[in-house]
């Protein structure tokens, strides 16, 4: 299986609909391909809160035609990162979509993990409530996005659901960089699955972006790892190596579930 993750600057000087139509352009670059991932809100920018709200756009909008067009061109399943998301019954959401290579909506993710600690992105966005997994021919993938990366119980509950392999779309900061490949290879070597996880580069509303794009296998060695700036990643990976690694060493069986917290003297 082939995969292009597909690391991208968000510059406040260029215009959203300008980085539409060049991601778009990218996009059908990656012809050939099986997979494509974009970054988490490569529209507005994961920090640029006060864009949130202007730049917001009902799910359907131009950007899912944008991408559902640039799949269908290329032939290729499309995870086309995230965008915010205008609900009109209810609030904005941090919502994903992914595209078959017809350029039909495969599935739409609303992150749950909401990062900012009552600021930001947290009282700006409403939670999803929902896992959501993707049958592909090759594999099944698992969706997160960004913050969600900090949370395994959300991992486990894909790989219950029958992921494979684990798509992280982020605007992460380059500050915590350590802990955004720390936590890639853990969710990773946890959960026995593939994990590509596509950040942006350049800086989100005076926030440094991490970069740093990553492709890890079951037993969390990097197959491949992008640096600072606007960078795509091409890998290839054997989507059977997962059940494979499963049978050889199968930690996942081992799990005891539903313990109880300890009693009080």
């Amino acid at each position: 299986m082939r995969a292009s993750v597909i690391q991208i600057a968000v510059d406040e000087g260029e215009s959203v609909e300008s980085r539409r139509r060049r991601m778009a352009s990218t996009v059908r670059d990656q012809a050939g391909a099986d997979l494509v991932v974009l970054p988490e809100l490569w529209t507005t920018g994961a920090f640029a809160y006060e864009e949130f709200g202007r730049e917001a756009e009902p799910l359907e909008g131009p950007t899912y035609e944008a991408m559902a067009k640039a799949a269908s061109d290329a032939g290729v399943w499309l995870h086309a990162g995230s965008i915010p998301e205008r609900d009109p019954d209810g609030p904005l959401y941090n919502t994903s979509l992914v595209f078959s290579p017809s350029g039909d909506l495969a599935a739409a993710y609303r992150k749950i993990h909401r990062f900012g600690f009552d600021k930001g992105e947290a009282v700006l966005m409403g939670a999803g409530s929902e896992l959501v997994t993707v049958r592909l021919p090759e594999t099944t993938l698992g969706l997160g996005t960004c913050y969600d990366l900090r949370f395994p119980e959300l991992f486990r509950g894909l790989v219950d659901a029958g992921a494979e392999t684990l798509v992280v779309p982020a605007g992460w900061p380059e500050r915590r960089r350590s802990h955004w490949t720390l936590l890639a290879q853990a969710r990773a070597v946890e959960n026995q699955s593939f994990l590509l996880a596509c950040a942006t580069a350049g800086t989100h509303a005076g926030v440094p972006q991490a970069g740093h794009s990553i492709v890890v296998d079951p037993w969390g060695e990097v197959l491949a790892e992008a640096g600072a700036g606007e960078e795509i990643l091409t890998v290839e990976f054997d989507p059977g190596k997962v059940a494979t690694t499963r049978e050889q060493f199968p930690a996942l069986k081992d799990r005891v579930l539903g313990l109880q917290p300890p009693r009080r003297p």
